[in-house]
């Protein structure tokens, strides 16, 4: 009759031991955040606040200026950029939206950018749960659009997105040093 306790008891210390052992990965210096259309839409979800549908969610990693010049030296002007760290930036819309004259069907999307000085190409990909922009098909692209850089005279430590409404739908702003494009999204 002891004998069953006392492997009980073993068992039990064995199982202790195994989650003692669990190892969590480090924080990333580029933290993943996320923005939606509408802002702040799991908030207002709770308080029963929302006046317009979900139309859009971005899920991205900011990396940090840390003292870099950002644009034309870490990123390569010309060069295909995942717009942010990490994995690729991902674009998700919960409605048919037309980007530029490019109907885009309710979705997950990959979104790159080709940085120049002047203009940024943004694209829209099919292809997703991708790491950077090392395995980047254009074969996959829904739709690509130059969009104007505008300079900033604050400088952003860490790459920053949002939405602001505007009379079509909205912009999703992207910033970062002191950097800022919009792309239109029409709603």
């Amino acid at each position: 009759m002891k004998k069953i306790p006392t492997f009980v008891l073993f068992l039990l210390m064995g199982c202790t031991v195994l989650q003692a052992q669990t190892k969590f990965p480090k924080v990333d210096k580029s933290p993943m955040d996320m923005v939606y259309y509408p802002d702040a839409y799991p908030h207002l979800k709770i308080q029963n606040k929302l006046t317009e549908p979900l139309i859009a969610r971005v899920i991205f990693s900011r990396p940090q200026k840390n003292g870099r010049t950002i644009f034309g030296e870490l990123l390569e002007y010309g060069k295909v950029w995942r717009l942010g760290a990490n994995e690729a930036t991902e674009i998700e819309f919960f409605q048919n939206v037309k980007i530029g004259n490019t109907k885009i069907k309710k979705g997950r999307y990959t979104l790159y950018c080709i940085p120049v000085q002047d203009k940024w190409t943004m694209i829209l990909n099919k292809e997703t749960d991708i790491w950077g922009a090392f395995k980047y098909d254009q074969a996959k692209d829904v739709v690509r659009i130059d969009v104007q850089v505008q300079k900033q005279t604050e400088i952003l430590e860490a790459l920053a997105m949002t939405f602001e409404k505007n009379a079509t739908g909205a912009d999703l702003v992207i910033s970062w040093d002191n950097f800022k494009v919009a792309l239109p999204i029409i709603f």
